[in-house]
C-alpha cells in the first residue's frame, strides 16, 4: 500500500524527517564507487533522463542509503526496523506526460536483485499529473506487505497475471495489481492497463500520465539488506 505523495503530500512526513535527521546520516554507501551517492531523508538527482530518490517517507524509519551508475543501475542499502508501516519508497522516475488516448506505447523492462527477507515489494508507481490516481504494479513482495483496498478479482494483461485492488488512501485513488508469483526480470507492457481501467472499468477518464517511477516499497529491512536495480527502460510513444 503507498500512501507517500509526491508534491502535495510532502508535509505529511516533515515531523519524521526530523527524527530522522540524526539515523539516516549512520548508513553508508556502497562498497563500490558510484557516480553518486546519498544517505540524505530526500536525496535526489537526475542522470540520463530518470531522477532517483531516495524518498525516506514512512515514520519510524531506520537508515538508507541510495547509490547510482546510472539512472538505470542503481540500489539501496536499507536497515529499517522490524515494525509496520512502509518506511520508504526509493525510486527512478521517467516522466510521460502524455495523455491516455495520445500515448501509441507505454512498457518497460526491469531486472532486479531482492533480498529474501525482511518484507517490501517492488513496484511501479504510476501517477497521472494532477496526483489523483496512483496505479501500482507489484512486480513482487516478500514478508507482511500487502496492497490497499479491496480485491476486484485476476486479470490477465500487459504479459502478466494479477490479482486487482481498487481502495482509497484519503488523498487519492489507488489501483493496485498484485503479480500472482514473483518475478525479479521481465518486461511489462503498461498502456493496456490504463486502458483497461479507462475504456472498460470507467476508473478514470482521458488522463494525462506524470510520473512512471520504478523502485522498493520496504516495510522493514531489519539488520541492513540489499535492493539492487541491475538494469531497468522505460519506453513510450
Amino acid at each position: 500500500m503507498a500512501t507517500r505523495k509526491l508534491g502535495r503530500a510532502i508535509t505529511a512526513v516533515l515531523a519524521p524527517a526530523l527524527a530522522l535527521g540524526a539515523t539516516v546520516a549512520l548508513a553508508s554507501a556502497p562498497a563500490s564507487a558510484a557516480v553518486w551517492s546519498s544517505c540524505d531523508q530526500w536525496g535526489t538527482t537526475t542522470l540520463n533522463g530518470y531522477t532517483l530518490y531516495n524518498d525516506i517517507w514512512g515514520s519510524g524509519a531506520g537508515s538508507q542509503c541510495i547509490w547510482a551508475n546510472s539512472g538505470t543501475n542503481w540500489g539501496v542499502n536499507a536497515n529499517h526496523p522490524n515494525t509496520g508501516g512502509i518506511k520508504a519508497y526509493p525510486n527512478a522516475k521517467k516522466v510521460i506526460n502524455k495523455s491516455i488516448t495520445s500515448l501509441g506505447s507505454l512498457s518497460s523492462s526491469y531486472n532486479v536483485s531482492v533480498p529474501s527477507s525482511g518484507a517490501y515489494n517492488t513496484s511501479y508507481d504510476i501517477w497521472d499529473t494532477n496526483y489523483d490516481y496512483e496505479i501500482m504494479l507489484w512486480m513482487n513482495k516478500t514478508g507482511a506487505v500487502g496492497p490497499l483496498g479491496t480485491s476486484q478479482g485476476t486479470l490477465t494483461l500487459g504479459g502478466h497475471t494479477w490479482t486487482v485492488y481498487k481502495g482509497n488512501n484519503g488523498a487519492n485513488d489507488v489501483f493496485s495489481f498484485v503479480r500472482t508469483s514473483n518475478s525479479s526480470s521481465g518486461t511489462v507492457n503498461v498502456l493496456p492497463i490504463l486502458k483497461w481501467i479507462k475504456d472498460t472499468k470507467g476508473w478514470f477518464g482521458n488522463v494525462t500520465i506524470g510520473d512512471l517511477q520504478f523502485g522498493f516499497e520496504i516495510t522493514s529491512s531489519s539488520g541492513g539488506l540489499a535492493f539492487t536495480t541491475n538494469s531497468e527502460s522505460v519506453t513510450s510513444s
